[in-house]
């Protein structure tokens, strides 16, 4: 076990896009004189969760859905190992991180949609109580990934953040990824603030 190249930048940019477009998008929510920053903010999300589904299918090896997405009863042995304080060692995403990844994509486009119905004034009542809910929703899975990180962090005696900074993880040589994807970055980027200004238009 040694620090390889796990994460590449796609994931990463992704990732801390995601995080502070979401963290934007909720201080801004009840502010009328700021809406069109909640708007773009949000519009960034959605855009880098549509993002992320592709790059989940064609992206490196440790970003593809089939390298984390496990079952349910993986999920729940993970957790259990957790409680234990023993849990399996996971290069990627480890089963429960990865069933927090899914949930948390779809919350994201399931947010973006009701904002943007909502901000198009075209559902109602109804569909801005939706919005809300699904927001919040969001909002305590990120509670619980974060809760996730620090005790796996701490269990693992890795620093995760700094991971998803670094792109390096503890892990066995072969298990490295080759490169940074620098292309797919600058597409990411792209279409992340293309996604936003259509959205807030």
């Amino acid at each position: 076990m040694k620090k390889i190249l796990v994460w590449d930048l796609p994931v990463r940019l992704g990732h801390w896009l995601m995080a502070g477009g979401f963290a934007l998008a909720w201080a801004t929510g009840d502010s009328e004189s700021w809406r069109l920053v909640h708007v773009f903010a949000g519009g960034t999300v959605t855009a880098v969760a549509l993002f992320r589904l592709l790059w989940g299918i064609v992206g490196s090896k440790h970003a593809r859905f089939s390298s984390f997405v496990r079952g349910p009863r993986q999920a729940l042995a993970y957790l259990k190992s957790l409680l234990r304080f023993s849990p399996q060692h996971y290069t990627g995403h480890n089963p429960a991180g990865g069933w927090a990844v899914m949930l948390l994509l779809i919350l994201a486009l399931a947010s973006g949609a009701s904002g943007w119905f909502t901000y198009q004034e075209l559902g109602g009542e109804w569909l801005e109580e939706l919005h809300e809910f699904v927001t919040g929703l969001m909002l305590a899975v990120v509670g619980v990934h974060l809760a996730g990180v620090l005790v796996g962090s701490l269990l693992h005696g890795e620093n995760l953040p700094r991971a998803m900074i670094t792109g390096r993880k503890q892990g066995a040589p072969g298990e490295a990824i080759a490169g940074q994807r620098w292309l797919g970055a600058m597409l990411l980027l792209g279409w992340a603030a293309a996604g936003a200004w259509w959205l807030a238009r």
